[in-house]
């Protein structure tokens, strides 16, 4: 059994996927098996995964590849948290890429701390300007600006449990809300674990758009009894309006 299996879901994603590939190869620590899900590409995606295999086979590292298509993003994670055989699961998308040593560290971590999820800060890129989103504890109160999907390592044995809902384009923010109701034992890391760019699915909206995405994710908020979401859910969604123009 490998320590972690990472995922990565895809779809046309010819510009980005090398990076997000490199990312993984490239990791100090090799104790990993690595599982892409596609989304049926018609572009250049699937040459460019396949172009990967013998460094993988030459590094001891399983690449499982699937290319069919889904329901979702989240649907497609699911499908390879299904095929995860590692102790601890990282999802990295194709537009997004890990630090250096990102695996050393979770590992370190976990031996030095079991938990069941981990998650740390995030390097955002936007069209003019980069920042680091800082992630730390947070107790009663939970908000998505102290947190970081991309960064996010999950025990097998949570998943097992239940996955993504597959519900809206924030089943990422009800399974976190899910895991603290059930008293999962969460640990931030303090350091930058992933590198994230801005315009995916959740970034590239109109006002209108936005406005929506703040609907359900007030949803989701009130679901898991949380208070004080309205004015984070609005504050996030501006940030991010501006930082995409």
């Amino acid at each position: 059994m490998p320590f972690f299996s990472i995922i990565t879901v895809s779809f046309n994603a010819e510009k980005t996927i090398a990076e997000t590939i490199g990312s993984v190869l490239n990791q100090s620590e090799s104790d990993f098996e690595y599982i892409i899900i596609d989304g049926a590409s018609s572009d250049s995606t699937l040459e460019i995964v396949e172009s990967y295999r013998s460094a993988f086979k030459d590094k001891g590292i399983s690449l499982r590849v699937v290319s069919e298509k889904d329901n979702g993003i989240f649907d497609a994670m699911n499908k390879g948290i299904k095929l995860a055989e590692g102790k601890i699961v990282g999802i990295i998308n194709s537009d997004d890429y890990y630090s250096e040593e990102t695996f050393e560290k979770v590992k370190a971590e976990f031996e030095r701390e079991e938990f069941d999820i981990l998650y740390g800060h995030l390097r955002v890129f936007g069209e003019k300007r980069d920042f680091i989103k800082r992630a730390k504890e947070q107790s009663k109160k939970f908000s998505t600006l102290y947190w970081n999907h991309p960064t996010m390592f999950v025990a097998k044995t949570v998943y097992n449990e239940y996955m993504y809902a597959v519900e809206s384009m924030y089943d990422d923010l009800d399974f976190i809300l899910r895991s603290r109701e059930r008293n999962k034992k969460i640990v931030v890391l303090d350091e930058i674990l992933a590198n994230f760019r801005l315009g995916g699915v959740s970034n590239g909206k109109s006002w209108k758009g936005r406005g929506d995405s703040i609907k359900l994710r007030n949803h989701i908020y009130s679901k898991y009894n949380q208070k004080g979401y309205r004015f984070n859910n609005w504050f996030m969604e501006t940030v991010k309006y501006f930082l995409s123009k």
